[in-house]
């Protein structure tokens, strides 16, 4: 931690975004970009203190290779290999920085976001950048990512963020007050225009990973954003359904799924329901009524709701059982380039949980086939979570 000589203010950019939140930027020692969202009426100073750590320079942008049977991309990040794996807490590495503790945070924060130090694409982009160097050979189109040949490698360029919701040490996005997820939420919309703007990024995910069962190595309370220089396979499928049933799909899935039994919360603005065709033993899905491709995209209303909207589902996700649920949440944005107006933004929880102490694991049929065999009716786990979100009640603070 820096002592008191080099406290003074870091900061190289301030700017006021929607909701009262404000955005200040400055760097960590090794370059890295980090952004401290400060809550509306937030009690902490504007300075923030310089990070005068000794780094090792960042890690070499990873690889990609194509999987030829598949054309799918795989990165290769060996440097991901000696990340921080579930360490003790009085060396959380998203907690602010003190004299025992040399985290990635130097100042205490309301929420604060961060270039990953190990990450699985970037820091290399398409065009060289300010101080972000060009990748060795970094794809110039779509089409140079779809071309035939076996043994075809590319720089992983893009860039993977990490989401720091609170400095407590433990907890999770729905454990945050409505006026922090408020915040959370204006981040992800500044975050999707700042990443999709960046050379060849092609689509970003704002995600998190709750519990160890998922896989998890850090108990603190964050998310993660991947921008990818390519379009994911799971995109890609939505793409190539909208292709074959009509422009409108997102619109007629919400229209069937209002008029049936599966819609587990409804308010002016969003809808969640248990999707038709569930896979996973907990899954709902939360979308806008109104089409929007991405945060970017929505009103100051719409975000505004879905802070409180977003905590219940996830409260009441975590009162099905006497302990917290481990899940997934996935927010799924159109490409940067493509879909835009027929890809709308929604989210995707899923959840392993298919009782108390039981887990569903992916077999043979699931991992190896993608042929998925659900145990929980969609209906079924509609009426559960139904009833846990009404159990919860609305979020006042």
């Amino acid at each position: 931690m820096p002592d008191d000589a080099a406290s003074h203010d870091a900061v190289t950019e301030t700017v006021s975004l929607s909701a009262g939140v404000v955005k200040r930027s400055t760097r960590l020692a090794d370059g890295r970009e980090l952004i401290y969202f400060d809550d509306p009426g937030t009690t902490l100073p504007a300075e923030r203190r310089i990070d005068a750590r000794r780094l090792d320079p960042r890690p070499g942008t990873a690889t990609m290779r194509r999987d030829i049977l598949t054309g799918e991309w795989i990165t290769v990040a060996a440097n991901r290999q000696n990340r921080a794996m579930l360490p003790p807490a009085e060396l959380d590495p998203l907690a602010p920085q003190s004299e025992t503790n040399p985290s990635e945070v130097p100042n205490l924060y309301d929420v604060a976001v961060f270039e990953n130090r190990s990450p699985s694409l970037g820091p290399a982009l398409a065009q060289a950048t300010a101080d972000v160097p060009v990748g060795d050979d970094p794809p110039q189109s779509l089409d140079d990512l779809e071309a035939a040949g076996l043994g075809r490698t590319r720089t992983a360029i893009g860039r993977c963020e990490v989401v720091c919701f609170s400095p407590e040490r433990t907890g999770s996005f729905g454990t945050q007050s409505l006026t922090r997820a408020r915040t959370v939420i204006e981040a992800w919309a500044d975050r999707t225009a700042a990443l999709s703007a960046l050379p060849g990024v092609q689509q970003v995910f704002p995600f998190e990973n709750r519990g160890e069962q998922i896989g998890v190595t850090l108990h603190h309370p964050h998310g993660q954003i991947y921008s990818y220089p390519y379009v994911t396979p799971r995109t890609q499928s939505v793409l190539r359904q909208i292709e074959r049933e009509g422009v409108d799909l997102f619109a007629r899935i919400l229209d069937f799924e209002l008029a049936g039994p599966r819609v587990v919360l409804e308010s002016e603005h969003w809808v969640a329901y248990v999707p038709f065709a569930a896979r996973w033993p907990v899954e709902v899905h939360l979308v806008p009524r109104r089409h929007a491709a991405d945060f970017t995209e929505l009103t100051s209303a719409e975000r505004d709701e879905l802070a409180g909207v977003y905590l219940r589902v996830l409260r009441g996700v975590d009162a099905l059982y006497e302990t917290p649920t481990p899940y997934i949440a996935a927010w799924h944005q159109a490409p940067v380039n493509a879909g835009r107006d027929s890809v709308r933004m929604h989210l995707q929880l899923t959840s392993p949980r298919r009782g108390a102490d039981k887990l569903k694991f992916l077999a043979g049929s699931e991992a190896a086939m993608g042929a998925w065999t659900a145990e929980i009716p969609a209906e079924v786990g509609a009426e559960r979570l139904r009833a846990a979100i009404d159990h919860v009640g609305e979020v006042t603070a």
